[in-house]
């Protein structure tokens, strides 16, 4: 089975913080979000005002959060370029999941949300040794620009900064052209 035969994309809502927070605990140990950041998050994930894009992926066959991502967008422009910035908040993925597709259909939606957003680039910082991660932000056209170190606490890990320009003409290599049904709200960006 694929991501895609396994899980839902759903729009995150606060009763699912508790869910997403045992995954964030076993997947970033060191250096998990809090409660009050995911609530701070979504509470600005809806309404017309609304500057975040937060999904969870449920296992289609019960109620397992399998997945999660966010994305924040700046409502100031950078640099004269031709409109916000966005930037890849979270995006993790139970490590049975790992290879099946669903780290892309997560990814998708959030470059998705960036172009509804108007963004003209996407940002992001992935720890020096998640692999995994780069090699998936790669493929989706993101480059180095940047290196933060330290980043990471209380480990000391260094973080990549990443970038990709112009959201908008980015194709899912998982999916290309298609649509992965996310459930929730319209993005009022």
């Amino acid at each position: 089975m694929t991501g895609t035969d396994t899980a839902v994309l759903r729009e995150m809502r606060w009763w699912d913080i508790d869910s997403v927070l045992e995954l964030e605990r076993d997947l970033f140990p060191e250096d998990a979000w809090s409660r009050g950041m995911f609530w701070s998050e979504l509470a600005h994930a809806r309404g017309p005002g609304a500057t975040r894009r937060y999904l969870v992926a449920q296992e289609r066959d019960g109620d397992r959060i399998v997945g999660y991502a966010g994305l924040a967008a700046a409502g100031a422009e950078s640099d004269g370029e031709a409109g916000p910035v966005a930037d890849v908040q979270t995006i993790a993925v139970t490590r049975d999941h790992w290879g099946t597709g669903l780290g892309s259909r997560l990814l998708t939606e959030l470059l998705k949300a960036a172009t509804a957003f108007e963004c003209a680039e996407v940002m992001l910082e992935c720890r020096v040794d998640n692999v995994r991660a780069q090699k998936l932000y790669e493929r989706f056209g993101f480059e180095i620009i940047g290196v933060r170190r330290g980043y990471y606490q209380p480990g000391n890990v260094d973080a990549l900064v990443m970038r990709l320009t112009d959201p908008s003409t980015t194709v899912s290599p998982a999916n290309p052209g298609g649509d992965n049904g996310v459930q929730g709200t319209e993005i009022h960006g």
